[in-house]
């Protein structure tokens, strides 16, 4: 994996028909998508890159138009059983963590807010552990009570059994992102100390069930090949995921990989880039953590061919201690959302899942 180059040297087209799709080789359209030519474009840069973001724009306007799609997010609790090394709520970090656990009257509170934003798209997110299978469940019917129309009900709960994907589903979740966060079997298992096999099975499990499924990759993970960030692509493609992400990789205090150098924002964009061509209906969020990694990173995500962003309406007490980057993460707020939106020359739009 490349060294990360400055936040000065991401550069951004915005004039997004200065190429155009014409402007790449026809080898690299999405039905001639393989490892060898994802391996190939996630390299790219300078003139490359800045046609292979106009491809991806021009396909994203096709099936999305020049929209945004905006989630509100509510951070249920930071406990979690897994001990993935990446992260700052790893198992090992319980004792010198603050845990929270959001009350239903938080969570419904929260879920008001939300509505009273405009935004119809409910992500609930939280540490792996059993108890959020009834913390989220029994909310679910009165969150979608109380919107009184279409309303997505989005979690990221992490591994569950196939029971309780089916009593979340009957309880009203409309959808579900289970990032496999690389597709390395052997990295995978050292990395989060948990079954690949498992995570992947999970996956199968709710888009059998029923679910609009997410998944996605953490690039830069120390062991990392460009090959393997490929196979995460193609992976999400043979799943029927409806949903891909790339956020990269960000060395945390207080975890195994904090030494460790950050992931390349221009290899995570031209993954955001590639993942569009390769499926032009994905939905694709320019994550909170490009903007951790770089100023302007959350723009460069739309400008690369992303489509979704997240604004977070977790109480700020219990905000502060959900330790996903570190103490140091970028915190989206509706501001900050409308700015970009605006800037990226789009518009906000609702749910395309009711």
């Amino acid at each position: 994996m490349r060294n990360e180059p400055g936040a000065s040297q991401i550069t951004v087209v915005q004039s997004m028909d200065k190429w155009g799709a014409k402007g790449l080789p026809s080898h690299v359209m999405p039905c001639f998508w393989n490892r060898t030519t994802i391996t190939a474009w996630l390299q790219a840069k300078d003139d490359q890159q800045q046609r292979l973001f106009a491809a991806a724009r021009q396909a994203r306007r096709s099936n999305f138009g020049d929209r945004v799609i905006i989630r509100g997010l509510v951070e249920v609790t930071n406990l979690c059983r897994v001990n993935c090394e990446f992260c700052p709520m790893r198992r090992d970090n319980t004792r010198g963590n603050t845990i929270f656990e959001l009350s239903e009257a938080q969570i419904l509170e929260t879920a008001a807010k939300i509505k009273e934003s405009g935004i119809n798209i409910v992500f609930f997110q939280a540490g792996e552990v059993k108890k959020t299978t009834q913390i989220v469940g029994k909310v679910l019917p009165k969150i979608r009570a109380m919107f009184d129309g279409p309303v997505e009900l989005l979690l990221c709960l992490g591994n569950k059994s196939e029971e309780e994907y089916s009593y979340l589903k009957n309880q009203g979740a409309t959808s579900y992102i289970l990032k496999h966060e690389t597709s390395d079997p052997k990295l995978n298992e050292k990395l989060r100390h948990a079954s690949f096999a498992n995570r992947i099975e999970s996956l199968k499990t709710l888009v059998r069930t029923g679910y609009k499924v997410g998944t996605g990759a953490i690039a830069g993970l120390p062991g990392q090949t460009l090959e393997s960030l490929a196979d995460d692509l193609l992976l999400a493609r043979d799943l029927g995921t409806h949903m891909v992400s790339a956020s990269p990789f960000i060395p945390a205090p207080d975890t195994p990989l904090a030494q460790h150098p950050p992931g390349d924002v221009n290899i995570t964009l031209n993954f955001i880039a590639i993942a569009r061509l390769m499926n032009p209906g994905w939905l694709i969020p320019s994550v909170s953590a490009l903007e951790t990694r770089a100023s302007g990173g959350q723009s460069a995500g739309l400008a690369a061919g992303a489509n979704v962003l997240t604004v977070n309406f977790t109480p700020p007490v219990e905000r502060k201690n959900y330790l996903i980057y570190g103490k140091d993460r970028y915190i989206v707020r509706n501001d900050h959302v409308n700015e970009i939106v605006s800037n990226s020359g789009m518009e906000r739009m609702a749910s395309v899942f009711v």
